[in-house]
C-alpha cells in the first residue's frame, strides 16, 4: 500500500506537470462546451424533439469526451513514454510489481478525469443553469464503469505499441472518429441513419448512450446492452493488460 501511495503522488505531479495532458483532460472538453453555449445557449439544439436543453443534454457527452481521452491518450502515452524511456525498466529493478504501476496510473487519471468533468458540471451549473443528473450516485456508477473500461483500452494499446510517438498518433487516429461519430462531440440524432447504424461498432458510443440515460434519469435496465458492451470491455482490458505487460 505504502509502494502505491508513492507511486500514486508521483504519478499526480508528472501528470500536471504534462501540458497537452492538463489540457485535453481539464480544459479541451470546457471549451467545446463553451462553443456549442455560445451557438446554442440552454436550448433544445436544431431537430430535437425533447424538451432538454442544450447544454443539458451535452455535459454527459462531453463526460463521455474526457473518458474517451484520458483513456486512449493519457494512459497509452504515459505507458509508451516510460517503456521507451527505460522508466519501467529502472522500475523492475525496485520492489514494485506491475499491478502497482498500473494501478497508481488507472489512480491518477481516473481522478483527474473526474476533476474535468467537475469544471464541467461547474461551468453549466454557473453560466447555464444546467439541471444536474436525476439520479448523481447512479451517473457516478456510470462514470466509474465507463472510465475503467476506456483505461483498459489504453493499457492494451500501450502495451503493443512500441513507442511513444506511435502511441500518440494511434491513440489520435482512434481517439477523433470516435469523438465525432459516438455523439461524444456531435448529437447522434442529427447524423444521418446510415452514420448512426455505423456508431454501433464504436466503444465511445456505448459510453455516451449509458451517461446519457443516466444524466436523464432512466433506469439501468434501459441501458443493458450499453452496460454488457463496458463490462466486457473492462474485463477484456484488465485481463490483456496484465498479459502484455512487459517492462521494456
Amino acid at each position: 500500500m505504502k509502494s502505491l501511495l508513492k507511486m500514486t503522488w508521483m504519478e499526480a505531479k508528472l501528470f500536471l506537470r504534462e501540458p497537452a495532458a492538463a489540457f485535453f483532460t481539464l480544459a479541451f472538453p470546457l471549451v467545446m462546451l463553451l462553443i456549442f453555449a455560445t451557438i446554442y445557449g440552454n436550448t433544445p439544439p436544431p431537430g430535437s424533439t425533447g424538451s432538454q436543453g442544450a447544454i443539458d443534454a451535452l455535459i454527459p457527452a462531453f463526460t463521455a469526451m474526457v473518458i474517451g481521452i484520458t483513456g486512449l491518450m493519457a494512459v497509452t502515452m504515459t505507458m509508451a513514454t516510460y517503456r521507451e524511456n527505460g522508466i519501467l525498466r529502472r522500475l523492475r529493478t525496485t520492489p514494485v510489481k506491475p499491478l502497482v504501476v498500473m494501478a497508481a496510473q488507472v489512480a491518477v487519471v481516473f481522478v483527474m478525469t473526474g476533476l474535468g468533468v467537475l469544471i464541467l458540471l461547474a461551468a453549466g451549473v454557473l453560466l447555464y443553469h444546467v439541471r444536474l443528473p436525476g439520479n448523481p450516485i447512479s451517473f457516478l456508477g456510470g462514470y466509474a464503469l465507463s472510465s475503467l473500461s476506456f483505461f483498459g483500452i489504453g493499457f492494451i494499446l500501450a502495451g503493443v505499441l512500441p513507442t511513444a510517438r506511435t502511441a500518440q498518433v494511434v491513440a489520435m487516429v482512434l481517439l477523433y472518429p470516435m469523438l465525432i461519430l459516438s455523439g461524444a462531440a456531435w448529437p447522434r440524432e442529427l447524423m444521418p441513419a446510415a452514420v448512426q447504424k455505423v456508431t454501433a461498432c464504436i466503444p465511445l458510443t456505448y459510453v455516451v448512450n449509458l451517461l446519457r440515460g443516466l444524466w436523464a434519469g432512466e433506469p439501468w435496465g434501459a441501458h443493458l446492452l450499453d452496460v454488457a458492451v463496458l463490462v466486457v470491455m473492462l474485463l477484456a482490458g484488465a485481463f490483456i493488460s496484465a498479459r502484455i505487460f512487459r517492462w521494456e
